[in-house]
C-alpha cells in the first residue's frame, strides 16, 4: 500500500492526522504502507502503520531528505539515486495508492499513476485521493481534469472511473479493501486476459457482463473457467475462478468499472 503526499504539511495539519489514521487503519488490516521516507504526510502514515509495516523508499537529493522518525536505522529502508528508480519500487508491487494533498511531486505521482492505469502498464490497483475534511485539494483538481481535458477529447470519460476521491479515512480503506472482495488478481494468457476471482459468478452474472460491457471485447465473449495452462507457475492460486476473455486493449478504465462490477454486484453460485 503506498501513500504519496507532501513533506510540509505540520503533524498538527488536519492531512497529516489523516494520513495517520490512514496508515494505523492499514496496518491493523494487515497491509504493509509504503512512502517516501521522509516528513510530512510520509512520515504521518509511518507513524500510524508503526515500525514493523513501515517501508520506505528514500531519494538521495542534492539536499538533505532525512528519514522520518519511524524509518531511522529501519530494515525496511531503502535508498535511490534516481527518481525512476524509486518510482518503479513504490509501484511494481503495489496493491494500492492513496495520496494526500501535497506539491509538484506529489502530482507528478498522481498522474503517473494514472497514465501507467490507463495505458496497461501495470495491473489494475484502487487510487484514493484524499481532502481534507471541507477541503478541495483533489476536488478542484478534478474539475481542471473535467474542464480541460475532459472536455477537450484529451482523455475519456471511463479515465475517471480509475480513482476515487473522499474526505474520509474510513471510505478510502473501504475502496482499498473492497477493491479485492470478489477480484483477486489479473495476468495474460497468450492473447487472453485472466481475471482470477475469490467465488464463481452465477450464470446471469455471466451474461450481464457480456451484455454490458461488449466493447472491452476485441473478439470472442467473456466465459468462466479453471487455471489456464499458461498459469501453471502460480500454483498456490490454481483454485481460483476465472473470468477469460480476448480484451480490447485502451479500454483500461472500461475494465476497471468491471472490476467494480464485479466487487460490488456479483452473484455466487453455479457455474
Amino acid at each position: 500500500m503506498t501513500v504519496f503526499g507532501s513533506a510540509r504539511l505540520p503533524a498538527d495539519s488536519p492531512a497529516y492526522r489523516q494520513a495517520e489514521s490512514f496508515g494505523k487503519a492499514m496496518a491493523r488490516s494487515g497491509w504493509f504502507v509504503v512512502t517516501g521516507a521522509g516528513e510530512g504526510i510520509m512520515e504521518a502514515a509511518h507513524v500510524g502503520a508503526g515500525r514493523e509495516h513501515s517501508i520506505g523508499v528514500n531519494i538521495l537529493l542534492p539536499f538533505e531528505q532525512p528519514e522520518n522518525t519511524v524509518m531511522e536505522r529501519n530494515p525496511h529502508l531503502i535508498h535511490t539515486k534516481y527518481f525512476f528508480t524509486r518510482k518503479l519500487l513504490f509501484l511494481k508491487e503495489s496493491s494500492g495508492v492513496v495520496l494526500f494533498p501535497g506539491g509538484f511531486g506529489t502530482m507528478d505521482e498522481a498522474f503517473e499513476v494514472l497514465t501507467l492505469l490507463q495505458t496497461g502498464k501495470t495491473h489494475p490497483f484502487p487510487v484514493v485521493l484524499v481532502d481534507e475534511p471541507g477541503g478541495t485539494y483533489w476536488a478542484t483538481w478534478r474539475r481542471f481534469l473535467e474542464k480541460n481535458l475532459l472536455k477537450s477529447g484529451l482523455i475519456s470519460a471511463e479515465d475517471l472511473s480509475l480513482f476515487r476521491i473522499t474526505s474520509s479515512v474510513e471510505e478510502a480503506v473501504r475502496e482499498i479493501c473492497g477493491f479485492y472482495r470478489v477480484f483477486h488478481s489479473m495476468r495474460y494468457a497468450g492473447r487472453d486476459l485472466v481475471i482470477r476471482i475469490r467465488e464463481p459468478l452465477a450464470r446471469d452474472a455471466i451474461a450481464a457482463l457480456n451484455r454490458d460491457f461488449p466493447d472491452l471485447l476485441a473478439e470472442g465473449s467473456i466465459s468462466q473457467g479453471n487455471a489456464l495452462p499458461e498459469e501453471a507457475d502460480e500454483p498456490e492460486i490454481a483454485d481460483l475462478p476465472r473470468i477469460v476473455f480476448r480484451f480490447n486493449c485502451g479500454r483500461n478504465g472500461r475494465l476497471r468499472q468491471l472490476i467494480d462490477r464485479l466487487n460490488n454486484g456479483s452473484v455466487a453460485g453455479e457455474r
